[in-house]
């Protein structure tokens, strides 16, 4: 794709403009194509036209944008063919973070993110710990001006190709669960780290086990107060979760796209009948998202009703694969009508959408209590 014509105005205009003009040379060297290499040159190519983070303020290299803005942008980005940058939690989560409570040296490291010069990741999730990061094990003790840090983090994302890493940590081990806790930023060169490949079922090895063993860390790592990661971490998700409306209102598109596909159309009528389910899905999912993106806008801080958000996205994300394979029919185990095997690729990794970033039942855990006011389970 090389783009549309939409009505956004403003900055997605003013993007998709600017993609008019990149995209077409960056398509030819890389077509069809999302791997890493190919992400890092599509976000170096932004970087240079101011474009790699547009919610961020002006000062950190960004243009400031609001939700709204942010969301026709990714919606331009989209249409052009762009596939996800290649930093993409420096930009979205890290990046903020380092805006809201980095030092002056910290925030040096905001234009190395824009540019790839740097790739950061989330060391969060722990063995053990599920989607739980208040149990985290990971100890980093005070040891003159460094910290010594222990422990093993899991399921980090990109964690094979990132430079650096946001490592949630445990400074106090005999505070509360919630307390105690401090967000280090570690070079993931530095001696003592170990990286180890996770190999999921679709072959990839997206994800990664970190394990830190005596691992020396300078005190001017800290992000954020001593003890108070907790905070930190959770301005840092909050900034995902317009990330979730975005997906949201993607998925819409996905499903179109993906019935436009079938150029014969779909001659079984329960098929059919099941792909205009998925439709009707997705579009609720968007719709629910145009809402919460309205109340962000009109400055109503984000809640825990967003987890209906997240959870109709993970259930409909992976009942469209499921759909798509059904409707590829046998030949999609032989590698499908182009040999690439796309079908059963993308029904294997929609196994992980009811589990990344929150499992199905932890949401409506959360629903549950939060929104509906059942007790604990």
């Amino acid at each position: 794709m090389t783009g549309h014509k939409g009505e956004s105005s403003g900055p997605a205009a003013e993007l998709r403009a600017v993609l008019g003009e990149m995209a077409p040379a960056l398509h030819a060297a890389w077509p069809d194509d999302d791997s890493f290499p190919a992400r890092v040159a599509w976000q170096k190519a932004l970087a240079e036209r101011g474009w790699a983070a547009p919610h961020w303020p002006v000062a950190d290299g960004g243009r400031g944008l609001g939700a709204a803005d942010r969301l026709a942008c990714q919606t331009e980005l989209a249409a052009a063919g762009a596939p996800d940058i290649a930093g993409i939690f420096g930009i979205k989560n890290v990046g903020p973070a380092l805006s809201a409570f980095g030092t002056p040296e910290q925030r040096g490291h905001l234009e190395r993110i824009l540019t790839t010069d740097e790739i950061w990741v989330q060391g969060f999730s722990e063995p053990g710990s599920g989607s739980d990061l208040a149990s985290l094990r990971t100890r980093a003790v005070a040891d003159g001006d460094e910290f010594v840090v222990n422990g093993q983090k899991v399921w980090t994302s990109d964690g094979m190709l990132a430079t650096h890493c946001m490592l949630l940590v445990r400074t106090d081990p005999n505070a509360p669960r919630h307390q105690g806790i401090s967000v280090l930023l570690v070079p993931l060169d530095t001696p003592g780290i170990e990286r180890r490949p996770l190999r999921q079922m679709t072959g990839e090895e997206g994800f990664a086990e970190l394990f830190f063993t005596d691992v020396r860390v300078p005190r001017s790592a800290l992000l954020g107060p001593l003890n108070e990661g907790w905070r930190v971490t959770m301005t840092t998700l909050g900034h995902e979760r317009v990330g979730v409306i975005e997906m949201a209102v993607a998925l819409e598109r996905d499903v179109r796209e993906a019935v436009e596909g079938f150029d014969d159309g779909i001659a079984d009528p329960v098929l059919r009948q099941e792909l205009a389910r998925r439709y009707v899905e997705s579009r609720t999912v968007g719709l629910l998202g145009a809402s919460i993106l309205r109340e962000l806008e009109s400055g109503h801080p984000p809640g825990p009703a967003e987890s209906v958000i997240k959870l109709g996205w993970s259930l409909t994300t992976q009942r469209l694969s499921e759909s798509l394979l059904t409707a590829a029919g046998p030949t999609a185990l032989a590698g499908g009508a182009n040999g690439d095997g796309a079908e059963v690729h993308r029904f294997l990794r929609g196994r992980a959408s009811t589990i990344a970033a929150g499992t199905t039942e932890v949401m409506k855990n959360i629903l549950a209590e939060r929104v509906l006011g059942l007790p604990r389970s």
